[in-house]
C-alpha cells in the first residue's frame, strides 16, 4: 500500500505532501497529479503570481463537491510562504498568501488549492493595477467561439488607441483579454472605466450580441463583457491555474491566431493539464509580455 504522505524537496525546500492517490476530479485525476502539474508549470506560472495577494479556492473532497475560497493564508503555512495584507471587505484587513517560488506553489497544491485567483495589482502598490482585464462571459446560447469573435473586436478597438492585448482561456466557459500597463498612474477606477467604455462601444455596435449589464436576465444570447473584474477587491483566475471542472482544464494563454481560428469554428480552445505542459515546452510563456510591456491608457476626455 502506498504511503499516505511523503517528504519532497523543491529547490531546497522540504515539505510533506499527502493523499497523493486521492482522486480530486471525477475522471480520476489525482491529488498527486495536481501537485505534479503545479510543480512542473511553476517556472512559467510563479512570475504571474509573485508579489500578489492570492485567494486560494480549495477542493479537499474533489471538484464534484463544494469547494471554498480562502483569502486568509493558513496559520500552519511554512515560514518561507510570505503573506501580505490585501483587499478585504472586513475591517482590519486579511493577510493573504504570496506565492514567490515553486515550493510555495507545491505547498498550495497540497492543500488541494486547485484554483488560484490573483488581483490585477501587486501587494506593494495595491491601488495601481498592472493590467486591464476584459472578462468575456458567454451567456446561454453562446459559447467560446462567440467569445473569440468578441475578443477580436475588443482587440480592434484597443488598436485604435495604440494598445496591445493578450488572451487566455478562463479554463471554464469564457475568455479573458489582458491589456498590460506596468506603468505608474492608472487606478482601479480608471481601468474599470476604460474596460466598461470599450464594452459599451461593442454593445452599441451589436446590442444583440454584447452586453455590459450585470443583470443575468440580459445575458441569454450575448457575451457579457465583465468590466467589474478590474475593481480593487476583485480577483481573476491566474494564468495556468487549474479549474475545478469535471476534468483538469487550465486557464491557458493562447495566440491571436488561435482566437481567430476558434471564432471561425476551426479550433476549440480547451486545454487540460497535460496539453498545457506540452504547449509551454513548445511555445514558452505566451503571457510573458503581460508582465513586462509598459502601456498607458488614453487620457479621459475632459
Amino acid at each position: 500500500m502506498a504511503p499516505r504522505s511523503q517528504r519532497v524537496e523543491v529547490d531546497g525546500r522540504h515539505l510533506t505532501v499527502s493523499n497523493l492517490a486521492k482522486p480530486l476530479y471525477p475522471n480520476g485525476f489525482t491529488k498527486g497529479q495536481v501537485i505534479d502539474y503545479y510543480a512542473r508549470i511553476a517556472p512559467v506560472m510563479v512570475p504571474h503570481l509573485a508579489g500578489r495577494c492570492l485567494t486560494l479556492k480549495r477542493f479537499p473532497e474533489g471538484t464534484d463537491r463544494a469547494g471554498f475560497f480562502e483569502k486568509r493564508c493558513p496559520s500552519h503555512r511554512p515560514d518561507w510562504v510570505p503573506v501580505a495584507p490585501g483587499p478585504s471587505d472586513r475591517r482590519g484587513g486579511i493577510d493573504y498568501c504570496r506565492i514567490e517560488e515553486p515550493a510555495a506553489l507545491v505547498w498550495a497544491a497540497n492543500l488541494a488549492a486547485i484554483e488560484l485567483h490573483a488581483p490585477m495589482a501587486g501587494h506593494e502598490h495595491q491601488e495601481m493595477p498592472r493590467a486591464v482585464v476584459f472578462d468575456l462571459d458567454p451567456g446561454p446560447g453562446t459559447d467560446i467561439a462567440t467569445c473569440c469573435t468578441v475578443a477580436g473586436r475588443v482587440r480592434e478597438v484597443l488598436a485604435t488607441v495604440g494598445l496591445d492585448a493578450w488572451c487566455k482561456t478562463s479554463g471554464s466557459k469564457g475568455l479573458q483579454v489582458y491589456v498590460p500597463l506596468n506603468a505608474p498612474a492608472p487606478t482601479h477606477e480608471a481601468t474599470a472605466g476604460f474596460a466598461k467604455a470599450v464594452g459599451t462601444v461593442l454593445e452599441r455596435q451589436t446590442p444583440a450580441e454584447v452586453t455590459t449589464t450585470m443583470a443575468k436576465s440580459e445575458r441569454p444570447g450575448r457575451i457579457f463583457v465583465d468590466w467589474s473584474q478590474n475593481a480593487f477587491h476583485k480577483t481573476t483566475v491566474a494564468p495556468y491555474s487549474l479549474r475545478a471542472r469535471a476534468e483538469p482544464t487550465v486557464s491557458t494563454p493562447v495566440t491571436w491566431d488561435e482566437v481567430e481560428a476558434c471564432a471561425t469554428g476551426e479550433a476549440l480552445l480547451r486545454f487540460d493539464a497535460g496539453e498545457v505542459l506540452d504547449r509551454v515546452e513548445r511555445l514558452g510563456d505566451l503571457f510573458g509580455s503581460v508582465l513586462t510591456l509598459q502601456q498607458h491608457l488614453p487620457a479621459a476626455d475632459g
